[in-house]
């Protein structure tokens, strides 16, 4: 049985984001574009048990990587995942709904 993100340890991840990232880079050249998608959410998700949720505050708008139209607000943090919603670049809410990113898809910290 394979051990989750969060029983890793930073060296751990280092190395399993470096095979991911060989094996990504193998499956777009291969041109297997639904794998190298399946691998990027791997990789965001090894980085996000790599960073320090302490990082990011509640209630702050943050840039989101890969994403120039849009910023997230954070409503609240669980785990590595910030909850909130995106902002679009008139400064209105995308949807209602709640979503949640891990915060290795977070930038920094945008100020109005």
């Amino acid at each position: 049985m394979e051990k989750r993100y969060s029983e890793y340890s930073y060296e751990e991840l280092r190395n399993e984001v470096a095979q991911l990232t060989e094996k990504a880079r193998k499956a777009e050249q291969m041109g297997i574009i639904n794998e190298y998608a399946v691998y990027e959410r791997k990789i965001i998700m090894a980085k996000a048990y790599m960073m320090d949720p302490g990082e990011f505050e509640r209630n702050t708008v943050y840039q989101i990587e890969g994403d120039p139209a849009h910023t997230f607000h954070i409503d609240y943090m669980n785990g590595v995942f910030a909850w909130g919603y995106r902002i679009n670049l008139t400064g209105s809410k995308t949807s209602d709904k709640e979503e949640a990113l891990p915060i290795s898809m977070l930038g920094k910290k945008v100020s109005y």
